[in-house]
């Protein structure tokens, strides 16, 4: 029997379906794909023994599985897991978020004993060691102020930077605007949904006007230097900007410089 065009097609689709479902994959990137830890973790504990594959240790890094196989980790992972922590620091301006740049210090050198906030209510006693593998999961620019995150949690990280995040940043930003007049109310518009940056639109946002020269702007994507080249699409020019909330977590009366645990019924 003959199959129509649309047959084909059908039967086609249908077989890259399962061959995508069947094709095996890096068991570190199934493992943050269920949410278990990040790629990272997941080759620290494979490692060490601590990655059972249908109730098999794994302990080869590289090693692949398929989608319908059973992953569960040793207590000794989730043990590890529960000991990291996630640091909410308001960073002042002249800081980078990762690594050293061009002379300046990063975001991090600030979290000691001394600069914790008084007003941290965690039962989390700092030590130094909580200084190692944190990472900020998410940028701040060198001239821009507020909340950053440094996580050793790698789940927190995929949560906040990962691809499919639409987890909500909410900044102030002070601006003055470069031509005659005030601001086009068609403009505000655009820099809620209209505008597009390296040749891709934006996704919608929420700008508003705080008051005569301050916006306060919520995005769901962090694209580099994003409302700033947003500003001067439109004509306005970025004078301060200060992130205030990620997600459910706001910055609220945390001091300049100053840092706090993430406590454990606190969620983004």
């Amino acid at each position: 029997m003959l199959l129509s065009s649309s047959d084909i097609f059908t039967r086609l689709t249908y077989l890259s379906f399962t061959l995508i479902m069947t094709e095996p994959l890096r068991l570190s990137k199934r493992m943050s794909e269920l949410g278990l830890c990040s790629r990272r973790e997941a080759d620290e504990w494979i490692a060490r023994g601590w990655v059972r594959v249908d109730g098999n240790i794994v302990s080869e890094l590289g090693s692949k599985v398929l989608p319908h196989q059973h992953i569960t980790v040793e207590r000794q992972a989730v043990a590890d897991q529960a000991k990291r922590v996630t640091i909410l620091i308001n960073k002042p301006m002249g800081y980078v978020s990762g690594q050293a740049e061009d002379g300046y210090q990063p975001a991090f050198v600030l979290v000691n004993a001394e600069s914790r906030w008084s007003e941290d209510k965690s039962p989390t006693q700092f030590q130094t060691s909580q200084l190692k593998s944190l990472v900020p999961a998410g940028r701040l620019d060198i001239d821009s102020v507020g909340l950053l995150v440094l996580t050793q949690d790698g789940r927190i990280a995929k949560q906040l930077i990962g691809e499919n995040t639409s987890i909500e940043k909410e900044y102030l930003v002070r601006v003055k605007y470069t031509k005659p007049g005030k601001l086009p109310e068609a403009d505000l518009k655009r820099l809620n949904h209209g505008l597009s940056l390296d040749g891709k639109k934006l996704l919608p946002a929420k700008v508003r006007w705080q008051n005569d020269d301050q916006l306060s702007f919520t995005l769901r994507e962090g694209k580099k230097r994003q409302i700033r080249r947003m500003c001067e699409a439109v004509g306005l020019k970025v004078l301060g900007l200060k992130r205030v909330r990620i997600g459910h977590i706001a910055l609220g009366d945390l001091p300049t410089g100053q840092w706090r645990f993430l406590a454990e019924n606190e969620r983004f």
